[in-house]
């Protein structure tokens, strides 16, 4: 995926909307004999965290001062929840509870690795306002491409991979989110040390569906407008991925989908984290228009055999007609997590 962040600003981030949890009960999706329909398309994807995360740590008085936040114990990839007994769901609530503070030291909830810490800072108010060293961020947004369309549960996935911050590298932990069918409008072309991608806009355009969960194998949630079910074609289980010839989808002009020849290089038994196999893009057009693999293009299904064996998910920087693709068994592992009512 392909996305950008608001911009950071010292102890606060631009407005948000508030935070609210989504909590749907779904029902089970199972990898094998799994009927899905192989979407494609790129989509815009706007998120909001479930509180307000710590992407740096800086010194106060213009430098000449060390961070309060960081020498309370606070570190990158944390997530403030509350800032003494006021719940925090934005930057602007943030910013309004942090204007109140004086020199006197505050509490702070901060979740970490699943765990629920309170870590008491002193603000720093020498310079009149008060000071907390911290940079935060609430939201994300960008492109990516929608991997599945399950008919009997209305959910999909797409990403292939989580939406991290790109400063901590921690998954973003999700408030809320929607996605959009987006249209590309421009592609920048890969090189070796020079990942491509596609531009795509989104603007204007109502949500297709919701975000329920961002996890390490993509995103997932229940679309509103429905691809045609009668397209849908059989997922394959982890060991049926076979080196040799496959296609990959994907909608590298407007909004049109196409299948391009790639061919499965490598596949990795076994593997617990989100590359299960190598591929390396054969198609000439593609190769001319995007270089190989583009940001943006994380998500794309792969089909090998008549079925849907996996996604695109990572690019090689130094070579951009090679690449990675996760197992769609992995993917939807999480779906049914999701479906099962597990926490993301």
């Amino acid at each position: 995926m392909k996305y950008k962040t608001t911009k950071l600003k010292k102890a606060f981030v631009s407005a948000a909307l508030a935070i609210c949890v989504f909590s749907q009960s779904l029902p089970a999706v199972a990898a094998q004999d799994k009927l899905l329909v192989p979407v494609g398309c790129t989509v815009g994807i706007q998120m909001y965290t479930d509180g307000v995360l710590v992407v740096g740590l800086s010194a106060t008085q213009n430098g000449q001062a060390p961070s309060p936040a960081a020498v309370a114990g606070i570190l990158p990839g944390d997530l403030i929840t509350a800032l003494g007994e006021t719940k925090i769901g934005s930057a602007d609530e943030f910013k309004a509870e942090m204007s109140k503070l004086t020199g006197e030291p505050i509490s702070v909830t901060v979740r970490r690795g699943g765990e629920t810490l309170q870590i008491t800072l002193e603000p720093n108010v020498k310079g009149g306002t008060p000071e907390l060293g911290i940079w935060l961020r609430d939201s994300v947004s960008g492109i990516g491409t929608m991997t599945f369309y399950d008919p009997q549960t209305g959910m999909y996935g797409g990403l292939g991979h989580g939406i991290t911050d790109l400063e901590s590298g921690v998954i973003i932990p999700l408030g809320k989110g929607n996605i959009f069918y987006s249209t590309v409008v421009e592609i920048k072309k890969g090189c070796s040390g020079a990942p491509g991608e596609l531009c795509g806009d989104f603007s204007g355009k109502n949500a297709c569906g919701n975000i329920l969960k961002n996890t390490r194998f993509g995103i997932f949630g229940i679309l509103s407008e429905k691809p045609d079910s009668k397209k849908a074609i059989p997922a394959a289980d982890s060991d049926e991925i076979e080196l040799g010839k496959a296609m990959v989808i994907a909608n590298i002009e407007g909004m049109e989908k196409e299948q391009f020849e790639i061919e499965i290089t490598r596949v990795y038994r076994g593997n617990a984290d989100g590359r299960s196999f190598m591929i390396s893009v054969k198609d000439k057009r593609l190769l001319e228009k995007t270089g190989g693999i583009v940001q943006g293009m994380s998500g794309s299904p792969i089909i090998q055999n008549g079925k849907l064996i996996g996604a695109v998910t990572h690019v090689m920087v130094n070579d951009p007609t090679k690449g990675f693709g996760v197992s769609i068994e992995k993917m939807l592992d999480e779906a049914n997590d999701l479906a099962m009512g597990k926490a993301a």
